[in-house]
């Protein structure tokens, strides 16, 4: 942060051997148990002549068509990871020897994070018993072919490629069709009505595209966020009763919430958020005994949050964030007795530019969430009560949560940082390590934070981290991202690290002189790659509020560098009033 003329400032792991001569001995003893084994079948010529051409068509150089496709042995299969652990890369085909003649057909395509530059391979349909391909994080284009119409596919997913163009309709012609993944492309252009033909499909995700113009009817379980559809969410539920999860994020809809939502008794897990409008009452959620998770974010909701909310026995994700919600949290002994206190609580509420409205949770704290050892996030609320009464716990962030006076949290989290005197400068190397940089000091910030965490550590300066990874189980090393190639820009020390955060992170300078300042953010996009891989699909999208006037809306840091890797600075003019100032990236 830089300042005015007369107060410079910058912000810137001998009983082995013993088993094993056992086994020797059994093995000398019975040796065809040992060779019993029998090779299957290959699949018939014109199925080998199909993987060849797919071959191909993919770009997949590594299959050894010398050995068996149906053998589940060599470039043919991949282990399935060890406990624990996650599979990032697959390469299987797998087949069906069960068939009654003796024959062996291929029945599964797996080519999960081969960086599979090419197109998605029209010769798939000779493969007349294939019903699973999965061919996601790749780097594939085009557009599906039309020849895949004609399979009897179960299970579809192309996530987390590079097609482009419209959803072909005749993806309908496949009935059988269970499992649809089509998200994280570039599909455009409208959802064609002819799903509704998708009379088996379970899983629909069309996350993460650039669909627009009015929803089909016709459709069924859904995972439809990140869109550019336009109108009101539409009131279709009523045909859907048996669905267990909806996922509208970030889709382009408006409010209202449909009443009809009222009828998915069976929904476990419930997702929207971001629909503009001018506002709408909390939806009727009282029948969903089996909810799970549930987010209703930026969704407009205003009045209070119901009491049933709070029984639900099975919760264990709340988002009610960046509503205009109101009241007091139910404190009683029903709620102790549930198990819903393993909650992840998001009940906070972070001001716009333009609409100074936020959460307005009142009363005071209940004692089940003074006591609770979880992750809660009231920050940015309207209690009543003294905050000097709470205790300061990391995993409890009241940031700005009380009425009246200071309201940057409870007392006991600064009382032992008070000001030494006003502060003309400071300059933090966000995620990273202690640093100077052409004389000056950057201060270290690495603390691991996590979600729903408020960390006061300095006497200048301290931050509020709120959200979490719904789709991940992440670490506490996993808030801050490190560099994955070398970085040849000047100063590169302040970008090998950088802070991350679900949501919405916000740094709170205090103890400053009330001045005019200059405040410097420099970004750098370190993850997400340039080049023709599925790691350079990704988009990373925020905005920037300084002093809570919005300065950067939608920024896309890789598409402002031109690139990765490359540093971009951005300056703003502001006033300290009060002896504090905010910057958040939401």
């Amino acid at each position: 942060m830089g300042g005015a003329a007369n107060c410079p400032s910058v912000m810137n792991i001998l009983f082995g051997y013993i088993i094993l001569t056992v086994f020797l001995v059994l093995v000398c003893m019975e040796p065809n148990q040992v060779e019993a084994r029998i090779e299957p079948p290959y699949p018939p010529d014109y199925e080998l002549n199909a993987l060849h051409e797919i071959a191909a068509e993919l770009g997949k150089k590594d299959w050894n068509f010398s050995e068996n496709p149906c053998n589940n042995k060599s470039s043919w299969f991949t282990p399935p990871p060890t406990h624990g652990s996650q599979a990032i890369n697959n390469s299987t085909v797998t087949c069906n020897c069960s068939f009654t003649n003796g024959e062996c057909h291929i029945e599964v395509i797996y080519l999960v994070g081969q960086d599979l530059d090419s197109v998605l391979p029209p010769s798939l349909s000779k493969l007349l018993y294939i019903n699973t391909v999965i061919l996601h994080r790749n780097y594939l284009k085009g557009i599906i072919p039309h020849e895949w119409a004609a399979l009897k596919l179960e299970t579809l997913s192309v996530a987390m490629d590079h097609i482009t163009g419209p959803i072909p309709g005749n993806l309908g012609n496949i009935t059988t069709l269970k499992y649809l993944s089509l998200e994280n492309n570039q599909f455009s252009g409208t959802i064609p009505p002819e799903f509704g033909r998708l009379v088996n499909l379970e899983y629909l995700t069309l996350n993460a595209n650039y669909l627009t113009g009015k929803f089909p009817s016709s459709l069924a379980n859904l995972r439809i966020s990140s869109n550019n559809f336009t109108g009101k969410i539409p009131n279709i539920f009523r045909s859907w009763k048996q669905l267990e999860k909806l996922e509208i994020q970030a889709s382009g809809f408006e409010e209202p919430i449909p009443s009809s939502l009222a009828l998915l008794h069976n929904l476990v897990e419930l997702r929207i958020s971001d629909l503009p409008g001018e506002g709408s009452k909390f939806p009727n959620l009282k029948n969903m005994k089996n909810m799970y998770r549930l987010m209703l974010r930026s969704c407009n909701v205003s009045g209070t949050i119901p009491d049933y909310i709070w029984e639900f026995p099975q919760l264990q994700i709340l988002d009610l964030s960046f509503n205009k919600l109101e009241g007091n949290i139910l404190d009683s002994e029903s709620v102790t007795e549930t198990q819903y206190i393993t909650f992840s609580f998001v009940l906070y509420y972070l001001t716009s530019a333009h609409v100074p409205d936020k959460n307005s949770l009142v009363g005071h704290v209940p004692e089940w969430i003074r006591d609770s050892r979880y992750q809660i996030d009231l920050s940015y609320n309207n209690f009543s009560e003294s905050h000097q009464s709470l205790s300061c716990r990391e995993n409890l962030n009241l940031f700005q949560s009380f009425s009246g006076g200071k309201n940057l949290g409870p007392d006991n989290c600064l009382k032992n940082l008070p000001c030494s005197k006003d502060w003309c400068s400071v300059n933090i190397n966000c995620g990273g390590g202690a640093t100077t940089i052409n004389g000056v000091d950057y201060e270290a910030d690495e603390d691991l934070e996590g979600r729903a965490k408020y960390v006061p550590l300095k006497e200048t300066w301290e931050t509020s981290s709120t959200g979490l990874f719904w789709d991940t189980t992440p670490t506490s090393v996993d808030f801050i991202a490190r560099n994955v190639s070398v970085l040849r820009t000047n100063n590169s020390e302040l970008y090998t690290r950088a802070r991350l955060s679900p949501l919405s992170l916000t740094y709170y300078f205090r103890c400053l002189a009330n001045e005019n300042y200059t405040v410097t953010l420099h970004f750098a996009e370190i993850v997400i790659r340039d080049n023709r891989s599925y790691q350079s699909l990704r988009r990373r999208i925020f905005d920037v509020y300084v002093q809570e006037k919005l300065e950067l809306k939608d920024f896309n840091i890789k598409n402002e560098e031109k690139g990765v890797d490359k540093a971009v600075i951005r300056k703003f003019k502001t006033v300290v009033r009060n002896k504090t100032l905010t910057i958040r990236f939401h």
